[in-house]
């Protein structure tokens, strides 16, 4: 089962992912809301603030994907977008895309008021 971490606050994000839970099969996805349950977060090293900023998804296996690879990550799993998800591991597509999504991802992040709170709240402590 692969976990998505996103921010259900954000209109936008909340369109994509409710569009991805439609036509995704119910069991390859635990779909979390970052923004109004921070506590799906924890035992994985994603601050809430970075779960607000980028897209996350961790795989089977545990890995964390963030951004660009996490949507690769999930359309692989999706019928009608698993053929982009291979179009995104060509050099030049990927770091088209990332740089796009870091620009957006960026410019949403200081929009919103609760990302922004995210972004000032003390860091947890990892021992």
């Amino acid at each position: 089962m692969i976990t998505v971490f996103y921010d259900g606050k954000c209109g936008l994000c909340a369109r994509e992912i409710n569009h991805y839970r439609k036509i995704a099969q119910p069991d390859r996805f635990n779909w979390a809301d970052v923004a109004s349950h921070p506590q799906m977060l924890e035992g994985y090293a994603v601050s809430q603030a970075d779960a607000l900023r980028y897209l996350h998804a961790v795989d089977a296996d545990g890995r964390v994907h963030k951004g660009v690879a996490a949507f690769a990550l999930i359309w692989n799993e999706i019928d009608g977008w698993r053929r982009f998800a291979p179009m995104l591991a060509w050099p030049g597509v990927r770091h088209v895309a990332e740089a796009i999504y870091a620009l957006f991802a960026h410019v949403r992040f200081r929009s919103y008021r609760h990302c922004r709170l995210a972004g000032t709240a003390p860091k947890m402590r990892e021992d």
